[in-house]
């Protein structure tokens, strides 16, 4: 059953409801590729549970909500959201799910529609924002500065099996050592991937000497897969010349 359906200039974006014995699965299609379902979250909880501590958090991508609302079971201050698919916001702010309802009606919570690497650059996010076909947008909440105590980027499978092409960037040396400094002292990066990415640990490794790999081994239906989590923590100095 389709739940929501909308385009966007990167192509449709799709939220579906499949029933099933034990009841019902939310699936996620972005772009005519499958982005995530609420049958295995673990890792996407995992992701959110690395922040605990943390006063302020940036989170790249909303997806499901299931990283978001486990950041918020912590005792969080602020967490800002920067997703790409404005009409994924949308459908939270509408309660489409009872997830993402949850997520987008927590005060402490701002939802921001854009290109987290322009965030992450020291951009804004308000430059990126698209108003569904016929309609207005009323303005968003003032765009989301750093520093931050933990950024989780959860905007892609990694960089060896992208959505969008674009957030290829997102993994190089270049905006990986802006994102460092958008962090504070000690603060923490983690990066949600699909499979080992010896690239991306490599130019972690160039800005940090705490940087470690989270392996969660899952089963997908009768395939067994392993994902993983890159994180790295903030020294008092970077090691990268960038």
């Amino acid at each position: 059953m389709i739940i929501a359906r909308a385009e966007s200039v990167r192509g449709e974006v799709v939220l579906r409801r499949r029933p099933t014995a034990a009841g019902s699965i939310d699936e996620l299609i972005v772009n005519g590729a499958f982005a995530m379902d609420s049958t295995e979250t673990r890792t996407e909880r995992e992701l959110g549970r690395m922040a605990a501590g943390a006063d302020r958090v940036l989170l790249g991508g909303l997806g499901l909500g299931y990283t978001a609302d486990e950041v918020l079971k912590s005792s969080v201050r602020r967490v800002d959201i920067v997703e790409l698919e404005h009409p994924l916001i949308e459908w939270a702010r509408l309660g489409l799910t009872e997830l993402l309802k949850r997520v987008a009606s927590d005060p402490r919570v701002r939802l921001h529609t854009g290109d987290i690497g322009a965030v992450l650059y020291g951009g804004t996010s308000a430059e990126h924002l698209e108003a569904p076909a016929g309609r207005s947008m009323s303005p968003g909440p003032a765009k989301p500065t750093g520093p931050w105590d933990a950024i989780l980027l959860d905007v892609d499978n990694g960089p060896d099996f992208l959505i969008h092409p674009q957030n290829a960037a997102l993994y190089t040396p270049p905006l990986l050592a802006a994102t460092y400094q958008q962090l504070t002292p000690r603060g923490l990066l983690a990066i949600w991937c699909q499979g080992e990415a010896p690239s991306l640990e490599s130019a972690l490794r160039q800005l940090s000497d705490a940087v470690g790999m989270t392996r969660l081994d899952v089963t997908r239906g009768a395939r067994q897969v392993q994902y993983v989590i890159y994180w790295l923590r903030r020294g008092n100095s970077s090691r990268s010349r960038c």
